[in-house]
């Protein structure tokens, strides 16, 4: 029996959907992206976002479906298959590269559960800076990762049907609904219309600004979940008969759309009570450090509404980290032949034992997120875009047809085109500022 014919496969469109949008709807979203726009002048980055994502993000997540779909199999054996030996070191690139980023992040995802146990039974202390330092260090955050971890792998050893499509269906669902009733609810808060402002007026000198392209792209690319595989795997699992530029356009759109909208509850929150310059201090003080003093100063309904939003973090934090271990497993089963469950419990216990490095160093998940979740990320995209484009561009175009609507593959000449003539320029572009950036962190943390 061939690879593809005994390859698991997801049950329906929608639970591939869901399953895809999971990956892609985040920390990310709520962790990265209100940083980064706070940073980036506001409405200016959100543009900037919204363009990497229509211009780049979309096309580069149709290269990795149409290169998963094409190769039956995770990326290290698709780009075996499809392009020859010598690809397959690339695949093992992305493998890396997204259980480097699963080590670190299941470490915050750890930290959400911390924040959403505490508003219950204690609500969010008045020092908030503080508590952070608390949560993220010591014995505890080992143990919050630990259970996180412990949680993704039982998740992804049930298998693709019954674990990750099953989850899928259920958790996605509900984030959406807390974060519209967070958005809903900040909207009443006096001073609301401040934070608005800056979240929705740009400052347009900052459209100028390489770094904040740049910062735009990785927010788009690390959003998504492109450069790591996870798109390439879940799209391993579908049938010809699956219009994939449509999936794509929902699973993007739905992911900046949970973005924007938690934009629309963090700068109401941190600017209706003065705690902006929290936000600036690190990508982890606008959710960690100013919100937590937020609810602590709204008294009881603070400790409620807290709850809601490190729940729905915690919600998010897991679909991304089942994605993220299904590629290393998934990998590891393609490659070895070995049952979901043993590559699962592996995989998960090698990068649990990991994340025990940034669980107890902030400079080193700081570090971490900079090489695995821009750099490798960026790099990991420019190969997609080049493969796809230029010397995978017939078999991609095919699979982009197959199964689309009369509509979009009408479409995918003009994709390929973006994809071929575009992305790839634009992307070496902001993988050098990336790269030069990148240098000066190793050379701050080592220094």
């Amino acid at each position: 029996m061939t690879a593809a014919a005994s390859r698991e496969a997801f049950g329906s469109r929608a639970g591939f959907i869901l399953a895809a949008a999971g990956s892609a709807v985040g920390l990310g979203n709520m962790w990265r992206f209100s940083y980064q726009a706070s940073e980036g002048g506001g409405a200016a980055f959100v543009l900037l976002y919204i363009m990497m994502t229509l211009m780049l993000g979309i096309p580069l997540m149709l290269a990795e479906f149409g290169l998963g779909r094409r190769g039956q199999l995770t990326p290290i054996g698709a780009l075996r298959r499809l392009a020859g030996r010598g690809w397959a070191r690339i695949g093992y690139v992305f493998v890396i590269g997204g259980g480097l980023i699963l080590s670190y992040y299941s470490v915050i995802a750890g930290w959400t559960v911390r924040y959403a146990i505490d508003s219950i039974w204690h609500g969010f202390p008045g020092d908030s800076g503080a508590h952070f330092a608390s949560v993220a260090s010591g014995s505890g955050a080992i143990a919050f990762h630990v259970g996180f971890m412990a949680a993704t792998i039982a998740i992804v050893m049930a298998g693709i049907k019954s674990g990750i499509e099953r989850v899928s269906f259920v958790l996605m669902p509900a984030l959406f609904l807390i974060v519209v009733g967070l958005a809903v609810w900040a909207f009443t808060l006096d001073g609301a219309g401040t934070g608005y402002t800056v979240y929705l007026q740009p400052d347009l000198d900052e459209l100028l600004n390489p770094s904040v392209w740049r910062a735009a792209a990785a927010q788009a690319f690390f959003s998504l979940s492109l450069g790591m595989g996870a798109m390439l795997t879940f799209a391993s699992y579908l049938g010809k008969d699956q219009d994939l530029p449509g999936a794509a356009t929902i699973v993007a759109f739905t992911d900046f759309g949970v973005a924007f909208v938690a934009g629309l509850v963090v700068f109401p929150v941190i600017y209706s009570l003065g705690l902006q310059g929290a936000v600036s201090q690190s990508t982890v003080g606008a959710l960690f450090i100013a919100l937590p003093g937020a609810f602590d100063a709204m008294g009881a309904i603070g400790r409620v509404v807290g709850l809601f939003f490190f729940v729905a973090l915690a919600v998010g934090a897991i679909t991304s980290t089942i994605a993220l271990l299904e590629v290393v497993a998934a990998s590891v089963i393609d490659e070895f032949g070995i049952s979901r469950r043993t590559a699962a419990l592996g995989a998960g216990v090698a990068i649990t034992l990991l994340g025990i490095l940034p669980a107890t160093n902030l400079d080193l998940l700081g570090l971490m997120d900079k090489i695995a979740g821009e750099l490798m990320l960026i790099a990991g995209v420019l190969v997609i875009s080049i493969l796809a484009a230029w010397i995978l561009r017939h078999e991609v175009a095919e699979e982009l047809a197959a199964g689309a609507s009369p509509f979009w593959r009408r479409q995918v000449p003009r994709i390929m085109a973006v994809l071929r003539w575009f992305v790839p320029p634009v992307i070496t572009v902001i993988l050098l500022v990336s790269l030069k950036e990148t240098i000066a962190a190793i050379v701050a943390f080592g220094g």
